[in-house]
């Protein structure tokens, strides 16, 4: 998740508003009005927040992919929270 003006991202934290649990998932998204290709937006999140982060972008009829998070190897592909 993003914190405030010139704050650093908070690494392997959910990205729901408020939440500081660790993520479990990452939910790959596109808004295909600007996003194009193969460029894909991530967002993590914990085992309460996965189903709520997922259904608001399914919800705007964006591309989903939810896949399990792991640091070690997701940190390496550069995750955009």
């Amino acid at each position: 998740m993003i914190g405030g003006i010139g704050a650093d991202a908070a690494p392997d934290v959910c990205s729901r508003a408020a939440c500081r649990a660790s993520a479990a998932w990452r939910i790959d998204w596109q808004n295909p009005r600007i996003h194009t290709g193969d460029r894909w937006k991530t967002w993590l999140a914990c085992d309460e927040h996965v189903e709520y982060l997922r259904g608001f972008l399914e919800a705007r009829s964006f591309p989903v992919r939810v896949a399990a998070f792991d640091p070690a190897t997701d940190a390496a592909t550069g995750v955009d929270a």
